[in-house]
């Protein structure tokens, strides 16, 4: 609601409308996210984090991988 209204916290004047406003656009953000539809096929994250690492690679070429709790 701060970038419609252009404040964080109302005034107690208008407290009643902005967390009714609030409501109306979470409301709305809801139904719009429940009705989208998409024929792609659903992503895992290591799936995603393998071609990730590859591009990776292509780009700066292999680099050794260290993890944190491997130094201590």
């Amino acid at each position: 609601m701060r970038k419609l209204s252009g404040f964080s916290v109302p005034s107690r004047a208008n407290e009643e409308a902005f967390e009714r406003a609030v409501e109306e656009v979470a409301a709305s953000a809801r139904t719009l996210i429940q009705s989208l539809v998409t024929s792609a096929q659903p992503r895992t994250r290591e799936v995603e984090a393998a071609k990730a690492r590859e591009r990776s690679a292509a780009r700066f070429g292999e680099r050794v991988r260290v993890r944190v709790d491997e130094i201590r």
